[in-house]
């Protein structure tokens, strides 16, 4: 029989298994996907084994562990000054993908237009797409990648359902300022439109910066949702664990597709967080502890021709090489990858047509060998 039309015809293997993948056959030391190199905490893998040596290793309830859950109300409430209703209002899933997915699915109906901003993370349009939608990007300039609002209302016509922000960006290391967050606000509610939230590096900032999150504002509480993650947070993105917060009435919407995709997250993974983040406060420290490994890998590059704008979130910086060649930045990623063993990410994928800006993503979170050893690498080109 002949196959269905495809619901991702664009749509091939992701950029961050292809160089993964590259890595791997030629031996580059893979700064490319953004997982650390190092390990969990102990006490945190210890708490894994010890739920799963107590039995706690059939289904979660559906929402979430209540216990975990319960947690992430007070954590908010500290950290944000938000009153979160644990029971209704906070959604565990299979990581923050799962998440994103989940409510793009609450949102978006057929016909409807989602606002997102170039370069963007590669499953936001495909998860659009499957559910109807369409995207609409604005863009962020190099090398401060930061939103040109006139621009985004300039997109907002009457079929724009959500605007889709992502703060502290991925691949840019750019974060959305107070200013920011107001005139999202303002637009918002101008022409009532949901905002989605990307916010899973939303600890890991630098040089005295705020992450400032939409969930801060009260007009805002029920047009919000935003997804975080426990494997950005805790070095243990393949634990695949991440949440939603949302009003309410958002949340039953995204829990109908959360049932029906993978029904519930690993219990014992749940456990052990629910208790490690009970006593620990060790994601009040993320930003000084990445902070030192960005540090690190720049201060490695002094003097080559590699240049940069410091990251100022998320733990990916990205290096300017159009010092070194006029190759596009596919070809030239691929070409790092194969002939100088050190594996990047080129930003054209985020893009709808591309990009001509000559800048790769690099992973800083690698222990500082790692680092050194791909910084002689990247300093001798």
């Amino acid at each position: 029989m002949p196959l269905p039309e495809s619901r991702l015809p664009h749509v091939g293997t992701t950029i961050f298994a292809v160089m993964s993948k590259m890595a791997a056959e030629h031996g580059a030391i893979n700064l490319s996907q953004g997982f650390p190199d190092f390990e969990v905490d102990e006490g945190l893998k210890e708490l894994v084994a010890k739920a799963i040596r107590d039995g706690k290793n059939q289904y979660a309830p559906m929402p979430g562990l209540p216990e975990l859950r319960i947690r992430l109300a007070e954590k908010y409430r500290h950290s944000h000054n938000v009153d979160i209703n644990w029971d209704n209002e906070i959604t565990i899933t299979s990581g923050a993908t799962e998440a994103l997915f989940c409510t793009i699915g609450a949102l978006v109906r057929l016909g409807d237009e989602v606002i997102l901003f170039a370069p963007a993370y590669d499953s936001y349009e495909p998860a659009i797409n499957i559910f109807g939608g369409k995207a609409r990007y604005a863009t962020l300039q190099a090398p401060h990648f930061a939103p040109d609002w006139a621009e985004v209302e300039s997109l907002i016509t009457s079929r724009t359902r959500a605007i889709l922000i992502n703060t502290p960006h991925n691949p840019c290391g750019s974060l959305f300022s107070e200013s920011d967050i107001v005139r999202l606000e303002a637009i918002a509610l101008k022409y009532d439109l949901m905002i989605i939230s990307d916010e899973v590096y939303e600890h890991i900032i630098y040089d005295g910066a705020v992450h400032h999150s939409p969930l801060s504002r009260p007009a805002l509480k029920d047009r919000v949702a935003a997804v975080f993650s426990f494997g950005k947070t805790f070095h243990a993105t393949g634990w695949k664990l991440g949440y939603v917060l949302a009003d309410s009435a958002i949340s039953a919407e995204i829990r109908k597709i959360h049932q029906f995709v993978v029904f519930c997250s690993p219990m014992p993974f749940q456990h052990a967080i629910a208790e490690y983040i009970g006593y620990s406060q060790r994601h009040e420290s993320l930003g000084t502890f990445y902070q030192s490994k960005r540090d690190f890998f720049l201060k490695q590059l002094e003097g080559s021709k590699w240049t940069n704008k410091a990251a100022l979130g998320s733990y990916f910086q990205l290096l300017d090489y159009s010092l070194i060649s006029d190759l596009d930045d596919r070809s030239f990623a691929e070409l790092l990858t194969k002939e100088h063993r050190v594996a990047s990410i080129p930003l054209s994928p985020f893009y709808p047509n591309g990009t001509k800006d000559k800048l790769l993503r690099f992973c800083f979170a690698k222990k500082e060998e790692t680092l050194f050893e791909a910084c002689q690498i990247l300093k001798s080109i």
